[in-house]
């Protein structure tokens, strides 16, 4: 796990703070304090980081850094974890939604269960549990593998070539984003675009186009379909990972 890392966060570096973050190098676990401001967490967060809180007795958290970690747990769709006796943590509790808390140790604190448990979550890190989940959907088998081997490395690719092998594969998997040729044969883009739409299950799931196709005329076209937006298949790979990277933080700002 040599690029995951735990960040011990906490008003102060504390005697049981290096402890703690010494049991977790012990075990192999890459693991520093870092003072619980924005900057200082913003400087040492990485997509491999696992956040962890040591709440001191009577310590107060600004509601700045409540906000931020919430909105950064968000939009890794990740979890942290927190240390502290109940009326400490309550107020982490009270402001951070449950399901972005995996689990709260009370003090003093079980060492083997924290690092088992900090050892499962950076496994989830590295399994790539924690990425977005795209599919995408082309009958272009060179362009499929292309985009795949650009995206790989951010998200969680799955990839179907044909617009009925996509819809069947939704029927048993959850994705966060579809990138969906528009010219498709046999079934369109729009077609399956309109199949996605009537059925609950898939309904939310956000579609962005893939078109070869740059005119003004063509380009209408697919945004009348009302899509959430739509991608040249000329967009260069910076290109396409920085798009794809406002998309999904533009929809965690929204919801």
């Amino acid at each position: 796990m040599a690029n995951e890392s735990v960040m011990v966060l906490g008003l102060k570096e504390t005697f049981i703070i290096r402890v703690l973050v010494k049991k977790l190098n012990d075990s192999g676990i890459d693991a520093k304090f870092v003072p619980a401001t924005v900057n200082d967490i913003n400087k040492s967060w990485t997509e491999q980081s696992l956040m962890t809180y040591y709440m001191e007795t009577n310590e107060q958290i600004s509601g700045e850094v409540l906000r931020y970690l919430s909105d950064k747990l968000r939009d890794t769709e990740s979890q942290m974890l927190i240390i502290g006796e109940p009326d400490d943590t309550r107020q982490v509790t009270d402001s951070i939604p449950g399901d972005l808390i995996h689990k709260v140790f009370p003090r003093p604190l079980d060492n083997d269960l924290f690092v088992k448990t900090a050892s499962m979550m950076l496994q989830r890190i590295v399994d790539g549990e924690n990425k977005k989940r795209i599919l995408i959907v082309d009958d272009d088998l060179s362009y499929l593998n292309l985009i795949r081997e650009w995206l790989k490395e951010t998200y969680k690719v799955s990839m179907a070539n044909s617009g009925l092998q996509a819809i069947k594969w939704l029927g048993k998997n959850k994705v966060d984003l579809i990138l969906l040729d528009h010219e498709m044969p046999i079934t369109t883009g729009p077609q399956v675009l309109e199949m996605l739409r009537s059925e609950p299950d898939t309904k939310t799931i956000p579609v962005i186009f893939l078109t070869g196709k740059g005119d003004k005329e063509s380009v209408m076209q697919v945004v009348a379909l009302k899509p959430e937006g739509y991608f040249l298949k000329t967009v260069k790979k910076d290109e396409l990972l920085e798009k794809l990277k406002e998309f999904f933080s533009l929809r965690v700002n929204n919801i």
